[in-house]
């Protein structure tokens, strides 16, 4: 079972132990615990701890537009990966959104070399909308309409 909660202080230092791990740092920029604290203080930015049975596994950061219909979905991280963990976390994620926090769209960036990711945001109904580049990589840009959700109550 895959459950997400909003994420407590502290969990952020767990969440910079999560990141280094070599098969996740290569696909996001890895933050400081300084910078993980200044982005939990801001009001526009939501962070969502992923827990199973087994405790803490994961965790999501969100950015909250301004138009009040849109969030970014700006990173994921799971520590024990290919068990569904982060499938399930993004399907709760997309209901918190609609229920809790009221958006309509969620958009995201990944890394076109990013396969794994890829599979998934697609397999979840994300679509590409346009392009960019990182660091030299190429970013696609993916977004889904959550307004209409299957079993997701107002």
């Amino acid at each position: 079972m895959v459950e997400i909660r909003e994420s407590e202080p502290t969990e952020l230092a767990r969440f910079c132990e999560m990141e280094r791990a070599a098969d996740t740092r290569e696909y996001i920029t890895v933050s400081s615990l300084q910078a993980h604290r200044q982005q939990f203080a801001r009001p526009d930015i939501v962070y969502l701890s992923i827990y199973t049975d087994a405790g803490l596994a994961g965790y999501i950061i969100l950015a909250l537009e301004g138009d009040g219909e849109t969030v970014e979905f700006r990173r994921i991280v799971v520590a024990d990966k290919g068990r569904g963990i982060g499938r399930a976390a993004i399907s709760a994620m997309e209901g918190y959104c609609r229920g809790r926090l009221r958006r309509r769209r969620i958009w995201l960036d990944v890394f076109e070399s990013n396969h794994r990711g890829r599979h998934v945001y697609e397999k979840l109904g994300y679509r590409l909308f346009d392009t960019g580049e990182l660091r030299g990589q190429k970013l696609l840009l993916l977004q889904k309409d959550i307004a209409a959700i299957p079993g997701v109550a107002d």
